[in-house]
């Protein structure tokens, strides 16, 4: 079992009886930079915001920027094909992943993908290899492509009263066909928590905060933070500004950042991962302020909304067992909500061990059955992280092999 930096929320690090675990931190090598190929060449132990600040002093950027990008890895972040705060506008970790040197299920080491900016030889086996937890090889260097360091960004905040107003106001910005450089929610139950912690002041104007940032250059970027505001406005915020004070505003997404720890303090945190169509955002958010109440279910949220991606963080008093029963019902109930609003169980987490029946519902037996081939291909003797995302994958399919005969 290939274990980075073990921030992961799914339990895709956790290792089962008679493991072997094969932690990368002491591979924490960042290769090399190329400023005129705009790539990095690092090992699986370098810390995500390590990569981002060697980029930086060559005037390049690398934009995957999950919440743990402070502490996490990037090799978790090629497992889990982790995204970030900016993910709305500039992609995922997938996107940014060139070439991979793996030691397959076999023991063979190959080299998947390429450094060049295109290429169509074969099969995409370097992006079949990210996102996929462990369970199809074991990445020991990873290349991936940089940009340009952008323009300062400018940030624009919206108050509401009710999720499902700023779930409004993220649809509003999505039919205006804008395409900002973050768009996150932060409810109040998290900007209680960070205050509670940090003493930042953060509870004051409104029950739930979205974040938007615009990083388009001069002119172009004050209309399309006036444009933003206006959609927060349409939406049903009680105040939309666009911030003046840059520390202001960094505070604002250092909060959004804290949300998840300092919520972490108040007792153990079951986290969701769903991701809907950013039209079907207030009606998920609706369904999630429903599924708390009906469960008796404290429920805390935080998004990167822009691209529909929820985090509902269920909150489980320590060592009440009926709490934790409710609130294990009302997380398989968000699951089953988002694929009913055409999403899907997981956005950037990964399935690992906490939602394996939360994709056996998403996707067909069918479908099952080619993750099966594929798995049996490059880890015959099923040692690759066992257990993890597809653990019953052999038994379902047998099942319907069985009903089809």
């Amino acid at each position: 079992m290939p274990r980075a930096a073990g921030t992961g929320l799914v339990g895709g690090a956790n290792a089962i009886d008679g493991c072997v675990v094969v932690v990368f931190d002491a591979m924490s090598q960042i290769v090399e930079i190329d400023a005129v190929e705009s790539l990095a060449v690092v090992q699986p132990g370098v810390i995500n915001d390590d990569l981002r600040a060697a980029a930086a002093e060559q005037g390049l950027w690398y934009p995957p920027d999950p919440a743990s990008s402070p502490w996490s890895m990037i090799g978790g972040n090629v497992g889990t094909n982790a995204g970030g705060v900016c993910c709305v506008k500039y992609g995922v970790t997938r996107d940014y992943v060139r070439e991979l040197e793996v030691v397959t299920g076999t023991g063979e080491v190959v080299r998947l993908g390429r450094r060049t900016a295109k290429g169509v030889a074969g099969y995409d086996l370097a992006g079949l290899m990210v996102g996929s937890e462990g369970t199809l090889g074991i990445i020991t260097e990873i290349v991936v492509a940089l940009r340009a360091a952008r323009s300062p960004e400018t940030t624009i905040a919206g108050f509401f009263d009710t999720l499902v107003d700023a779930g409004r106001g993220v649809a509003a910005v999505a039919a205006a066909g804008i395409t900002p450089s973050a768009l996150e929610l932060v409810d109040r139950e998290c900007l209680r928590a960070v205050d509670e912690w940090k003493n930042m002041g953060l509870t004051s104007d409104g029950n739930v905060l979205l974040l938007a940032r615009t990083d388009l250059p001069g002119q172009a970027g004050e209309q399309e933070a006036e444009a933003i505001r206006a959609c927060f406005e349409q939406g049903g915020a009680s105040a939309a500004v666009v911030a003046e004070d840059e520390q202001e505003a960094d505070a604002l997404f250092a909060a959004r950042r804290l949300a998840y720890p300092a919520l972490e303090r108040l007792g153990p945190v079951l986290t969701e991962d769903v991701c809907v169509p950013r039209s079907k955002v207030p009606e998920m958010l609706g369904r999630i302020e429903e599924i708390a109440g009906r469960h008796e279910t404290r429920i805390a949220n935080i998004a990167h909304a822009g691209d529909g991606n929820l985090h509902p963080l269920l909150l489980v008093p320590a060592g009440d067992d009926e709490a934790k029963r409710r609130a294990q019902v009302a997380f398989e109930e968000i699951l089953d909500a988002a694929v009913e609003l055409g999403g899907t169980v997981a956005g950037e987490h990964g399935i690992g061990l906490i939602k394996r029946r939360g994709l056996a519902s998403e996707v067909s037996p069918g479908v099952l059955g080619m993750h099966s081939a594929i798995k049996k291909a490059l880890d015959p003797h099923g040692i690759l992280n066992p257990g993890k995302a597809f653990p019953d994958i052999d038994d379902h399919t047998a099942r319907t092999e069985a009903t089809l005969a």
